[in-house]
């Protein structure tokens, strides 16, 4: 800044000092709209624009199979593939997979479950992430026999062995075996979304690694491109690989049916890509708002610096250059800008922490959200960007030639500037054409989320208290005791007073915790070119499904009896028999959970029950769903589930207490209402709906002051024209309503230009809407209605007021 600037910064303080109503209506606007994009972009910039946290992490790819024609479009890959693809591809520099999950740390009276994942031995490396102390997961420990070893995170290693600097080869009690500590990761170790405290290897047999289990895709995997690769190339030698593979496949002609194949993509851009395009069309409405604010005070700005037309002439004839009317300019509007800036980066922090509580966390990488410096840097070179593009149309103002002579004639007549007027008007029909647009896309986002709201989720949630438990390898190593421990809960959770039905699952609804299996059907000949459908495939314990209120359809429910007897019998829902039994009964057909059908894995089906939404109230095709007794898939890990007749809150000790009464190492996790779990998946759609109306509500606020402002304005500029007409015979009534008329022409014209970047933006919002057209007529005309009463309240109070002019008291002023 050259010293001749400093006496114009100081005149330009004072000034904005005496005019407090003007500087802070300009303060206010700023904080707001560069506050929403503040929040938005540390969002963005931590999910969409940052790398991952690793070195060179533009080269991490996920691998991920897919079976189409099966109904598995993107899952993940085995164990086989893992061993197959580290050994057999020339693309990768490392290949690794990983596997998330929880155990039981603690001795007996005091245990915790502890999130942990699985991962093989080149997992770190892959991520070139480096260990602090000790030595990564060796070939030998991926056996069985061999895998007691744990890598601690640097939190959990200060959390749990207090930093102890000694730590390498302590012991510690996972799942009731001894694990030794060889490794803790440095402090700014993250992997995604995952919050696991240590890691284990992934152990396994050899007959696990064989060909045979090449489709139990059970893992997640991750690879590093070799320098140089590129994604494309790594597929074209991922289909060469797999083309390979199928020489040897038993299942080869199956899998080739289903479509088999293996995708290839950049991690970052997989981890992504669902939360992407919303996070997009909320920075878009952000951004919206901003222009609206900077509308706004453009056209305040222009009314003030038409105000001191006079003052500037003066200073004109004195010798105040053009060039010396910009720089003062540039220095009022800047740093207003740059202040606005700073109070903008406090409503954004708070912005930040109100996103939180929306469920910010929840999205991919949401954990990294924060106000960084990068985001900092970003929020004040906007802010300075804002503070020139506000003092271009000013600086164009006074560069005009012959501005003396045109403010004289203008302050003699009283007329008003017609170039003037259409800009002022422009802006404000931009303004109201953008606040048109944002509020029609929260409608959209609304409704899109009433009618998922809407949908039956084939179950009920009121009163039912859901919880986990995963029962520990060591004390419950086969199916007897395992089933012995669900039967022995039942019991003492039945006794609990106020519990009407207790249930246990693998597949609760909105869990997360469904998987799917091929499934053959006795009697369904497949097609030439048909595969094998995989479909949801979980046990039912107990009265689970009446304590969901699963309503049974035909047949009977699994019973005691079927949990305890030699019958292989199942249940089905009728998403599955509509697809291969129309019109028909399914009763006493039979069906395995395999890729082959024979009298040792053949289940007869005993009922059928309504098909429940398993992951998404907009699931619009179900899988289908197949229930077994707990017997025929004895997992260790189940959700418990409890219809009460009192608040499912109050019975959550006598939960805790029953299974400490039978197990007293074993910890009860995760309890929670089922309804929360249906509001959680609801996330996506439920906070850009909210964020959309509060941005919308700041739309209609800045375009009610903007019509406010102009129309006051003419209003006061117009005066003496205004007296004379009524000194003439003018009524009051004539003058209101032209002025009315005014406001009218604004909003129609910004109305029809925000229709039309309202359907853009419904197109552009097409992939996140739920049952709702891009251009619905009801939300456009509600959006219509509610500008229309918020113009016209804004246009009523200066055209009254130009309605109640005395004739004399204008004469008298001019």
């Amino acid at each position: 800044m050259s010293s001749s600037s400093f006496p114009a910064l100081r005149q330009s303080l004072r000034r904005l000092r005496r005019e407090r109503g003007f500087t802070a209506t300009v303060l206010l606007t700023l904080a707001l709209c560069i506050g929403a994009n503040v929040a938005m972009f540390a969002v963005i910039d931590a999910i969409l624009l940052r790398a991952l946290p690793f070195e060179k992490s533009e080269r991490l790819v996920t691998l991920m199979n897919s079976y189409p024609g099966a109904g598995a479009p993107r899952i993940g890959a085995s164990l086989p593939n893992y061993y197959e693809r580290r050994e057999g591809m020339e693309s990768f520099e490392s290949v690794s997979i990983y596997q998330g999950g929880s155990v039981i740390v603690g001795e007996a009276g005091s245990p915790q479950r502890v999130p942990r994942d699985r991962v093989s031995i080149e997992f770190f490396e892959t991520l070139k992430a480096p260990l602090l102390m000790g030595q990564p997961f060796t070939e030998e420990q991926t056996l069985y026999e061999n895998s007691g070893v744990a890598i601690l995170t640097y939190e959990y290693w200060q959390d749990y062995f207090n930093g102890d600097p000694e730590v390498l080869n302590r012991e510690l009690m996972v799942d009731g075996l001894s694990q030794r500590v060889v490794g803790v990761l440095g402090p700014d170790f993250t992997f995604l979304n995952s919050d696991a405290r240590f890691f284990n290897p992934t152990a396994s047999n050899l007959e696990d690694r064989e060909i045979g289990r090449r489709h139990s895709n059970n893992f997640r995997m991750i690879a590093r491109l070799k320098e140089g690769v590129t994604v494309e190339a790594a597929q074209d030698e991922m289909n060469r690989h797999n083309e390979l593979m199928s020489e040897t496949d038993p299942y080869a002609e199956m899998v080739r049916n289903a479509g088999f194949e293996t995708i290839v993509v950049n991690l970052h851009e997989e981890v992504v890509r669902e939360a992407k395009p919303i996070l997009l069309i909320l920075q878009a409405g952000a951004f919206s708002l901003l222009l609206i604010g900077c509308v706004n005070l453009v056209n305040l700005l222009l009314i003030r610096a038409k105000g001191r037309a006079k003052e500037t002439a003066v200073r004109q004839a004195l010798g105040a250059g053009r060039r010396d009317l910009a720089r003062e300019t540039l220095l009022e509007t800047v740093t207003l800008a740059l202040v606005g800036g700073l109070l903008g980066i406090g409503v954004g922090a708070a912005s930040i922490r109100m996103l939180e509580t929306l469920g910010s966390q929840q999205l991919p990488l949401g954990a990294t959200i924060s106000l960084d410096g990068r985001v900092l840097l970003v929020s004040l070179l906007g802010a300075f960007a804002v503070g020139l593009a506000l003092a271009l149309p000013i600086v164009a103002l006074n560069a005009r030639r012959n501005l003396a002579p045109a403010l004289q004639a203008e302050s003699r007549t009283g007329t008003v500037s017609r170039g003037a007027q259409r800009v002022r008007h422009g802006f404000i029909v931009v303004q109201i054409a953008l606040a048109f647009a944002l509020l029609a896309s929260a409608g959209l986002l609304g409704l899109s989320l009433r009618k998922a709201l809407q949908n039956d989720p084939g179950f009920e949630s009121e009163n039912v208290l859901t919880a986990s438990i995963s029962l520990p390898w060591k004390t419950y190593p086969e199916t007897e005791p395992r089933q012995a421990f669900l039967q022995r809960l039942r019991e003492a959770l039945a006794n609990v007073p106020g519990v009407a039905e207790v249930g246990m699952t693998n597949c609760l609804p909105f869990s997360g915790n469904v998987s799917n299996n091929a499934t053959v059907v006795e009697g369904v000949e497949l097609k030439p070119g048909d595969s094998l459908r995989a479909h949801w495939v979980g046990f039912g314990f107990g009265e689970y499904w009446q304590s969901l209120g699963i309503p049974l359809v035909e047949g009977r429910y699994l019973s005691e009896a079927d949990q305890v007897g030699e019958q292989r019998v199942c249940m089905v829902d009728t998403a599955f028999v509509e697809r291969y039994w129309p019109g028909e009964s399914a009763l006493g057909r039979r069906l395995a959970t395999d890729v082959e059908l024979n009298e040792e894995n053949a289940m007869t089906i005993v009922g059928v029950v309504e098909t429940v939404k398993q992951n998404d109230l907009t699931e619009e095709v179900s899988q289908g769903m197949i229930y077994t007794p707990f017997r025929l898939r004895a997992q260790q890990y189940f959700f418990i589930t409890m219809k009460t007749q009192v608040l499912p809150e109050s019975v959550s000790d006598a939960l805790r207490e029953a299974v400490l009464g039978i197990d007293p190492e074993l910890p009860v996790d995760n309890i929670r209402l089922l309804q929360d779990r249906i509001d959680d998946s609801l996330l996506i759609r439920r906070s850009p709906a909210i964020l959309a109306g509060i941005f919308a509500g700041v739309a209609l606020l800045l375009a009610a002051i903007g019509t406010y402002g102009v129309l006051a304005y003419a209003v006061g500029e117009r005066g003496r024209e205004i007296g004379v007409r009524m000194a003439i015979g003018a009524q009051p009534g004539q003058v209101l309503g032209s002025f009315l008329l005014m406001g009218a022409k604004l909003l129609a014209g910004g109305a029809l230009l925000g229709a039309a970047v309202s359907w853009l933006a419904g197109i552009g919002m097409k992939s996140v809407l739920y049952e709702v057209v891009p251009y619905d007529f009801g939300v456009l005309l509600a959006t219509a209605l509610a500008l229309s009463v918020v113009v016209f309240l804004a246009s009523y109070l200066p055209s009254s007021k130009a309605a109640r002019v005395s004739p004399m008291e204008a004469m008298r002023e001019e």
